[in-house]
């Protein structure tokens, strides 16, 4: 019923635009849409601090109406009182306590961790492959989910508890005011101190908060990036090595978890010693102003009550407060990081769909931000259907130039054209739906193994998949796959990476991915490297059917699978230095003649090798 009853937040909406990197810009872009249940909760939390004082309030007339009537008389002197008081404390003050409730429980917690956490992984995964390539995927990770954990938990503490806290402080000043000015006065001082000590503590737990932050997610990345390569770090027996990094870690972020920690403790003592001044000099206060008849007993009533409730607010406030801008510090140790502008955005106005037909490398210079150049002067033209090769030593600029086309990288110098289009005039999900790409390094997900080949087609059916296995390869050694769960065949998850896949078997699942997908344009960088000599002749009817009236782009060390292709380039430093056809290279007597002769069983020697 309360969810019927209280505004939706659309936790999957959207958000406009780039995430800003200020803080509180941040917070506005990330909780866009939810500001009317936000206030809402500010509302109804005021009710509930006001409500608070009105219990107070109503304890006050109730002992000066006693101490005035006397005994001997119930209902007729205090008829309003108890009607209210029925009213106020069996149906309002209840309705107020379950809403408060409800907004925080029900309308604000669920929905805005999710809300925050899906528009900043959809930032994230703009980022360009650089982004990605210079840190560690499970600290990303990590500072992805403490921001919106923090920045959740920073609104329901402020709607929570400083909203009911700013309605205590102000209802108890005018409480105060009417009984007597000196009273106010006290109050007054005290909640000068009261800011006084916020002021000071306040920026240096914001500042210890960050680093703290900082070292807990350089231990997620340290262990992260260990079990991800666990089965490295099992072959060169280097476990003492790792824990030994974890070590240093870990005893960084102690560092900084003891610093912050001790002035935790320092603040809390400064605020339970000003908690504990306000009930007693204020209660003092109105005693000696009922001694001189200037008070009643309900006054002193009244002030015992708000100034106890205010101390014991204090306290849970120096808490939240800590919470606050622990918070506050994550949420800025982690946009620093995940919130940089895109390196790589679609032009204003890119086409939603690419043209398939000729590619074209027009003076193409690409240096990753450096001085050397991994490729220089670069020009290719592919005609539609063509099949080009690409041969070369390590760091020639094969890779380099199929990145470009991915559009994983923007050209530092000149342009690529598809169909007669510039690809930074295409959006980026146009650009890659026309390119079928099977990696040397092929990803795997945790997933089945339906859905890692049906991940190159979303709505291909399941015969479809059996398919593009049966082509790649696959599907007998698919059919004999079990997890730890008792999945079997295409139901069986492949692990983290599919590590529990061969290098081959994985290669395969590549292969039918690509298959499956049936993009006009067709990139194999290295896509056989990891198969042994009878499943690649296996495949090579595959392959050559997959390639029949595709435009190919392929990178190979293993001559043998780029032999028949229309034209074979040699790459060396960034540039195009022989092309031709097998024949008409191996004629040459050039690089690529050297590569030939150095084959052994297939294989290029170490000179070719990448």
């Amino acid at each position: 019923m309360i969810r019927r009853l209280l505004p939706k937040i659309d936790p999957f909406q959207p958000a406009d635009g780039a995430p800003p990197q200020g803080l509180w810009a941040f917070a506005r872009w990330a909780l866009k849409g939810a500001e009317k249940p936000i206030l809402l909760a500010v509302f109804v939390t005021a009710m509930t601090g006001i409500s608070e004082l009105v219990a107070a309030r109503f304890t006050g007339w109730v002992i000066d109406g006693a101490e005035a009537t006397g005994p001997g008389a119930f209902w007729e002197p205090f008829w309003w009182l108890i009607l209210f008081g029925l009213a106020f404390f069996l149906l309002i003050r209840p309705l107020i306590f379950v809403f408060d409730a409800g907004v925080s429980g029900v309308m604000l917690g669920p929905n805005l961790f999710p809300m925050v956490l899906q528009r900043l992984n959809s930032h994230v995964l703009g980022h360009s492959m650089r982004f990605f390539e210079n840190d560690f995927a499970g600290r990303l990770s990590q500072k992805a989910l403490q921001v919106s954990r923090a920045l959740t938990d920073l609104v329901l503490e402020t709607t929570d508890v400083v909203v009911y806290a700013l309605a205590m402080f102000v209802g108890a000043f005018f409480l105060l005011g009417a009984i007597d000015p000196w009273l106010l006065g006290v109050f007054a001082l005290w909640a000068v101190l009261y800011a006084l000590a916020l002021r000071y503590f306040i920026p240096r737990v914001r500042r210890l908060s960050a680093a703290r932050a900082g070292a807990r997610t350089a231990v997620t990345g340290q262990i992260v990036d260990t079990y991800s390569n666990i089965a490295t770090v099992k072959l060169f027996a280097r476990d003492d090595d790792e824990d030994a990094a974890n070590h240093a870690a870990l005893d960084h972020y102690r560092a900084r978890a003891l610093d912050f920690g001790e002035l935790s403790a320092v603040f809390r003592m400064v605020l339970m010693t000003l908690g504990g001044i306000l009930p007693v000099v204020s209660i003092l206060g109105a005693l000696y102003l009922y001694s001189i008849g200037t008070a009643t007993a309900g006054d002193i009533a009244v002030t015992a009550m708000v100034t106890t409730r205010l101390s014991m607010l204090t306290n849970r406030l120096g808490r939240v407060a800590m919470s606050i801008f622990t918070n506050i510090g994550e949420m800025q140790d982690g946009i620093g990081t995940l919130t940089p502008g895109h390196e790589i955005t679609n032009r204003p106005g890119a086409l939603p769909q690419a043209q398939s037909g000729e590619i074209r490398f027009d003076h193409v210079g690409f240096a990753y931000g450096g001085e050397g150049h991994a490729l220089a002067g670069f020009d290719l033209t592919i005609a539609p259907g063509e099949k080009v090769a690409l041969v070369g030593a390590s760091g020639a600029g094969k890779s380099t130039a199929v990145s470009l086309l991915l559009r994983l990288y923007d050209v530092e110098q000149g342009r690529i054209l598809m169909g007669g289009t510039d690809i930074r005039d295409l959006t980026q999900q146009a650009l890659r739906r026309q390119i079928s790409v099977v990696r040397q390094e092929t990803a795997m997900f945790n997933r089945s193994a339906l859905e890692n080949i049906r991940y190159g087609r979303a709505e291909a059916t399941d015969e479809e998949v059996f398919e593009a296995a049966r082509r790649a390869s696959a599907h007998d050694f698919i059919l004999d796959l079990t997890d730890h769960k008792g999945n079997r065949g295409y139901a069986a998850r492949l692990g983290e990476r599919g590590v529990k896949l061969s290098g081959g078997q994985r290669q395969r699942i590549a292969l039918a991915r690509a298959i499956l997908k049936d993009a006009p344009v067709l990139v194999l960088d290295e896509a056989t490297s990891a198969l042994d000599s009878e499943i690649e002749a296996e495949i090579q009817d595959a392959l050559g059917e997959v390639m029949r009236g595709k435009t190919v782009l392929a990178i190979a060390h293993r001559l043998s699978t780029i032999a028949q292709m229309d034209r074979i380039l040699v790459l060396d430093h960034g540039r195009i230095v022989e092309e031709g056809s097998h024949e008409v290279l191996l004629a040459q007597g050039g690089l690529y003649a050297r590569y030939w002769e150095r084959q052994s069983g297939g294989f290029i020697g170490a000179e070719a090798a990448e």
